[in-house]
């Protein structure tokens, strides 16, 4: 077999390949069974060279003989010789003739020099002529003459790597790679890889249980008793549910959990899960629907917040906070902006339309526990966890949309902090869970003040974010205990009216259906969601 010859180019100088590695169309690239001995460095070479000189590394694009003529008895590994019935070859020198470079074992031990400093071009053989090489190897039946320069030309070019121009090489491995992405969507998923979520079709199809009630004024919120649905399929605890805000629609359940995925159930139907979503790398805390139903509003400890389409399971907006997230409300009347807060002093408004914040409300906290926002959406409200003696005007803070500015700070005076906050949906009153073991109330006009004489007692918190909501004709509270139970207390006269024992850890989330009189959903710290009737 003759001797190969690395050409010179520009292009092949802008790709500096490894030392070692021979990876033509078609051949492997292989430097496993390279032996370094001791104290040798491959990369470096052996050969003592001169800065600037064409021995010196940096310049590695010197003709395979040359290397040969300085170690003839280098070569590279063995697994990458050519097949032995290729004809022994003779050089046109003076020089006796040398073993193959490709052919000759090298002895144990020894660095193969040649394969360290030889660079690779691609292999394609086509009907390009290269020009003739200065150096070429001939048979030893070849004499020269006529006949011999043509048969000497034509062994040249059986031998010459040809030169294969730099955006050619790039197009043909972008067709090997798209050749092989086409052939993996065929198949189906790659091993290792989740697949998308699946879109969710929310279609206008209404349950046989919700379609009597659609056309009908809601009446009066009955007490249940007994549970419908044990939803299991969490693991770990679950921070919320919230039924979906469109009627039509309301027999479907969203959960965040800190196991990093959120759920949609058919809670009302079947009680199944009809799709989970693992968009986030840390735990989900906190999840809501989009005024429409149609979309998901996630955020979670990785900082990062996702608006996911149900309809086609992708990710209308992906933004990225420098705090981890904890609570998320949209705006009531504009439903492309949404306030989020967390682990910082500060919550921040985006714009889902431009994917930026809008606005940012910096107050003298740690942690914004829970935000809440009043009938007419130009202000909002704040819990924070401050508990120090001189915390008062941080507790519960009042803020304006539009300025960003606190339009009040002396809310609540007691030395508690309040993990949730929820609006009564036909008085002007608000209520706050405390870390006292209570519901305390307050109007939702400036300037905010508590009522002394309604206090709703006997659950507790103990450190849990434990939510708290109304029934929708108002005159149920509901509320879930960090021993696992489920307290109704009645709005006007601050009684119990029921306690339920549902969970065997804390239940931090309790919320009534909108739509049917005596349905309610809970979750607890141990992951489970009972839905109750």
């Amino acid at each position: 077999m003759a001797s190969l010859v690395a050409y010179d180019d520009s292009d092949s100088e802008a790709e500096p390949e490894p030392a070692g590695s021979f990876n033509p169309a078609g051949q492997r690239k292989d430097t496993s069974d390279v032996v370094r001995p001791p104290g040798q460095n491959v990369a470096s070479g052996s050969l003592p060279a001169k800065p600037g000189s064409r021995e010196d590394p940096a310049s590695r694009h010197l003709p395979l003989v040359r290397l040969w003529r300085s170690d003839p008895g280098s070569c590279p590994n063995q697994r990458l010789r050519w097949p032995r019935t290729e004809p022994e070859v003779t050089f046109s020198t003076s020089e006796p003739p040398r073993p193959s470079l490709w052919t000759t074992r090298a002895p144990a031990g020894h660095v193969p020099l040649a394969a360290a400093h030889f660079k690779q071009v691609k292999l394609t053989w086509g009907t390009y002529e290269p020009p003739e090489p200065s150096f070429c190897a001939r048979t030893k039946s070849e004499t020269p003459g006529k006949n011999g320069s043509s048969l000497q030309r034509k062994r040249c070019e059986d031998c010459v790597i040809p030169y294969t121009p730099k955006r050619l090489r790039q197009l043909q491995a972008l067709s090997t790679e798209t050749g092989k992405s086409k052939d993996t969507e065929a198949q189906g998923p790659s091993a290792g890889r989740a697949p998308a979520p699946t879109p969710l079709c929310v279609a206008p199809r209404v349950s046989e249980f919700i379609q009597p009630y659609l056309d009908s004024p809601y009446k009066e919120t009955k007490i249940p008793r007994n549970v419908l649905f044990h939803l299991r399929g969490h693991r770990g605890p679950v921070n919320s549910v919230q039924w979906c805000p469109v009627l039509s629609q309301s027999h479907v359940l969203l959960s965040a959990s800190m196991d990093k995925t959120f759920k949609v159930w058919n809670a009302v139907d079947s009680g199944s899960c009809l799709q989970t979503y693992s968009l986030h790398g840390e735990a989900v805390r906190a999840a809501r629907w989009s005024p429409c139903g149609q979309r998901i509003l996630s955020g979670g400890f990785d900082f990062a917040v996702h608006l996911t389409d149900l309809e086609t399971g992708t990710q209308l907006f992906s933004g990225q906070s420098d705090f981890r997230v904890t609570t998320l409300k949209f705006h009531p009347r504009d439903h492309s902006l949404f306030v989020c807060g967390g682990f910082s002093s500060e919550m921040k408004a985006w714009d889902i339309r431009t994917s930026k914040v809008v606005r940012s409300y910096k107050a003298t906290i740690q942690q914004t526990l829970d935000i809440l926002f009043l009938r007419e959406g130009s202000e909002f409200l704040s819990s924070t966890d401050a508990s120090s003696r001189d915390s008062a005007d941080r507790t519960i803070i009042a803020w304006d949309f539009r300025s960003s500015a606190k339009i009040s700070n002396q809310i609540f005076h007691e030395r508690y902090t309040c993990p949730s906050l929820t609006l009564h949906p036909r008085e002007p009153v608000f209520l706050a869970q405390t870390n006292g073991n209570y519901l305390a109330l307050f109007s939702a006009v400036w300037p905010y003040r508590m009522s002394r004489r309604r206090r709703y007692e006997g659950h507790k918190v103990e450190g849990y974010s434990v939510g708290c909501e109304c029934s929708p004709d108002g005159d149920l509270l509901v509320t879930g205990s960090a021993d696992g139970r489920v307290l109704m207390y009645s709005f006007r006269t601050a009684s119990r009216a029921r306690t339920l024992h549902g969970h065997s850890q804390a239940c931090v989330g309790a919320t009534f259906h909108p739509l049917l009189p005596s349905v309610l959903a809970t979750c607890s710290w141990e992951g489970d969601i009972k839905i109750w009737h």
